[in-house]
Formats: C-alpha cells, sequence, structure tokens
C-alpha cells in the first residue's frame, strides 16, 4: 500500500499564498509512493473533525503555479463544505522535462496521449494512501481541469473506488473510452466558445457516462472560452465553484 510522507516545506505553502485564501492557511505538504516515483501532493484539512470525504484536485498541463488563486477557490469551497482537498501533481520530472522541449501542440498531445495510462494509476497510488487515513471516511471524489480532467476521467473509468468525479473542460482520452465499462455519477462544466478542448470532448464524456448507467450532466457557458472560471470578477466563476462544491457535497456526504 502506498505510504503518505509529510514534509515541512514553505514552497507548499507558498503554493495558494498569492491567493489569500483559507484553505492556504492550512496547506500541507506530502508525498505518497507510486509507480515512476513519488507523487507530491498539497492537502487542504477541512476543519471539521471526525471522518471526512475527499477530492483529488488534477490540474492542467501548466500545473497548479500558473493561476493558483483560481485553484485556491476550489478548495475553500470544498473544504468549506466538510471536504478534505488534495492537490495532485501528478507529473513526473521526466514529464516535466519532456513538455519544455514540446513546443507545438501535435507533440505536446501525441505524448500525452502516451501517458495517460501511467498518470491515472498514479493518482489511483493517491487515492490508495488517501482512504487509508484515518480521517477518511471511505467516500473520494476526483476534479480535474483541462488535461487533468483527461486523467481524471481516466483514472475514476478504471477505479471503482471513485464515487463521484468532476470535469472542466475535459474529456475522455480517445484510446481509452473503447474500454470504459464504468464511470461514476460526474458533471463537466464546459464553455461553448473553447477552442482547446472543444465542447463536443465533454459532450461525449457525458454521453459516454450515461451509456454505462452513471448519472451524468453537462453544464454549458454559452460565449465562454477554455478556462473560462480563472477569471476573478465573472460570476461565471462563482457559479462554477458553487456547483462544483454542491455536486461533491450531494455524491460524497453519506448516504
Amino acid at each position: 500500500m502506498p505510504a503518505i510522507s509529510r514534509r515541512s516545506l514553505l514552497g507548499g505553502l507558498a503554493l495558494l499564498a498569492a491567493s489569500r485564501s483559507v484553505a492556504a492557511a492550512t496547506a500541507e505538504t506530502l508525498s505518497v509512493e507510486a509507480d515512476e516515483g513519488r507523487v507530491t501532493l498539497n492537502r487542504f484539512a477541512s476543519g471539521r473533525s471526525g471522518k471526512r470525504p475527499a477530492v483529488l484536485v488534477l490540474h492542467g498541463s501548466r500545473g497548479f503555479d500558473l493561476r493558483p488563486q483560481a485553484y485556491a477557490r476550489y478548495a475553500d469551497a470544498l473544504t468549506a463544505d466538510g471536504i478534505d482537498a488534495y492537490f495532485v501533481r501528478y507529473y513526473t520530472p521526466a514529464d516535466e522535462q519532456a513538455f519544455e522541449t514540446l513546443h507545438t501542440r501535435e507533440r505536446r498531445e501525441a505524448y500525452e496521449s502516451g501517458r495517460f495510462d501511467a498518470w491515472a494509476a498514479r493518482v489511483s497510488s493517491v487515492l490508495t494512501s488517501v482512504l487509508a487515513g484515518a480521517d477518511s471516511s471511505g467516500r473520494i471524489g476526483l476534479l480535474g481541469f483541462s488535461l487533468g480532467g483527461y486523467v481524471a476521467a481516466a483514472a475514476a473509468a478504471r477505479d471503482e473506488r471513485v464515487a463521484a468525479l468532476a470535469v472542466l473542460y475535459g474529456g475522455m482520452p480517445e484510446k481509452i473510452a473503447p474500454q470504459v465499462k464504468h464511470l461514476p455519477p460526474m458533471i463537466e462544466l464546459h464553455g461553448e466558445a473553447d477552442r482547446n478542448v472543444p465542447l463536443a470532448s465533454g459532450e461525449q464524456l457525458v454521453r459516454l457516462g450515461k451509456s454505462v448507467g452513471a448519472a451524468a450532466e453537462i453544464v454549458r457557458y454559452p460565449g465562454k472560452a477554455h478556462g473560462f472560471d480563472f477569471a476573478d470578477n465573472d460570476p461565471t466563476t462563482t457559479d462554477a465553484v458553487s456547483r462544483v462544491a454542491g455536486f461533491f457535497q450531494a455524491r460524497l456526504s453519506p448516504a
């Protein structure tokens, strides 16, 4: 069983320093044993006592550091609802080095296509460790953004311990979709003007979920582009965060 180790690193706390969020005050840097090396994550614990559900948050292609305050909003909303949030840095050092040399979209997408299985397995290793924690209620969800949405969908399809899946402007990897036999309840949020990941990709994921018996819905945002929820002063951002937090609250709460 993968084990979580704890480190007191200023870098872990600095992840969300710019956001001045409530969650940043409770950030804790952890690492989990996994194939291809340890996975680093930041834990944002809810202030509630007792056993709690958790959500693993998977970043987009540029990681959490691009817009830390945007990810922090979700951590704040989840912890306020009594749900622990874990920001999972699923890239390996080799991935990070590779991305520095992939300067075209075609090369980057080809690389990503060959890595979805490994990334999904690394997420499952984190899931195992979180579920084994003394404060775990046994209920866990995945929240993925863009590339992280694809990784979350792939992991949820292969790991039936995932109780809920939320994807923002993502989809299911093409090579994995034909193999899918199971998906948990899910919600997809997608801008209709997204040129990075077309709306059709999100719609296909929802159709796939329904085809295997999952409760699945899509929320479309007219006129909104990729990463629409990263805007600091847009009512759409508030709506997206509220919907995601409400979805997990409903799906991860005790029956």
